[in-house]
């Protein structure tokens, strides 16, 4: 008979199981961007990340995220929309400027601000 924690474990195990990836390999990922970056997994940068980085790690940080942005998507042959690198770069510049966006996390103003651009081809 299910109770309560028996549904809890069920339920912290199958989020375990999730979050490990199901003990799949690593090996079919996308190979990282050529040239420096923030230093920092690109899932985790934010602005204060990239205040604190050169021109050429901002711009290893833009060609990392285009390259992950515009990946396969689904099951479908489709892949995700980019924005070009001069686009993506003004668009952290005026973002990052600002105090309340410190944590913003630079991944997710790129993809937000690419599904409003046109698909390429």
């Amino acid at each position: 008979m299910w109770n309560r924690w028996t549904t809890t474990a069920a339920l912290a195990f199958v989020g375990a199981l999730v979050a490990s990836g199901c003990g799949g390999s690593n090996s079919g990922a996308a190979p990282q961007a050529q040239g420096p970056d923030l230093g920092v997994p690109i899932r985790l940068a934010d602005c204060t990340d990239w205040k604190q980085a050169d021109v050429s790690q901002r711009l290893g940080t833009v060609r990392e995220l285009r390259d992950f942005a515009g990946g396969p998507v689904g099951q479908a042959p489709a892949h995700g929309n980019v924005l070009d690198d001069k686009t993506a770069y003004k668009l952290f510049q005026n973002y990052c400027a600002n105090f309340f966006a410190r944590g913003f996390k630079l991944y997710k103003l790129y993809e937000r601000a690419a599904a409003f651009t046109p698909p390429s081809s």
